[in-house]
């Protein structure tokens, strides 16, 4: 039974900066797996105006998998709902991914940005270097359940409801 709900699960970050792969690390986990039906996987890396134009095909839902910045537990996963609000100013960079100016352009571009849900981990080195610290590559798979779980979420919930996610 399809419940024609389209989610985009999107993995964001720079493999050459250590920890900030995260989000490409926990697609490529999943890419070994098969999505549920209306689930389309993309590893964005650090392509904002891609992920930004994607948004405008009418998404139901995102899961947006990222390092998070912070003073946390290296490894630590969150999950939270992304809120509505939008920077005052914007600074498109076709080659960068700050998820804030991702939707800020999106915006611009006359799109609306979907019910989102994030699925972070905090960060412990984001130096030059590839590969993820220990941490968090111990995160990867408890990061790739949550994305299922939020998939879960968003399939089954208006996408108009106020939110039920919590990390």
């Amino acid at each position: 039974m399809s419940s024609g709900v389209r989610i985009l699960v999107a993995g964001v970050g720079n493999i050459f900066l250590g920890d900030d792969g995260f989000g490409p690390e926990v697609v490529r986990s999943l890419a070994g797996t098969a999505q549920p039906e209306g689930v389309r996987l993309v590893d964005y890396g650090i392509r904002g105006m891609h992920l930004a134009y994607d948004l405008l095909d009418g998404w139901d839902g995102l899961v947006l998998i990222d390092a998070v910045p912070g003073t946390g537990e290296p490894g630590a996963v969150r999950v939270f709902e992304a809120g509505d609000t939008a920077p005052a100013a914007v600074r498109v960079d076709a080659h960068g991914m700050d998820p804030a100016s991702v939707f800020a352009t999106l915006a611009a571009l006359g799109g609306s940005r979907p019910r989102t849900v994030v699925v972070g981990c905090q960060a412990q080195c984001v130096d030059e270097g590839i590969g993820l610290s220990p941490a968090v590559a111990a995160a990867v798979e408890p990061a790739a359940g949550a994305v299922r779980r939020a998939v879960q979420l968003l399939q089954r919930t208006d996408p108009a409801a106020p939110s039920g996610v919590g990390g």
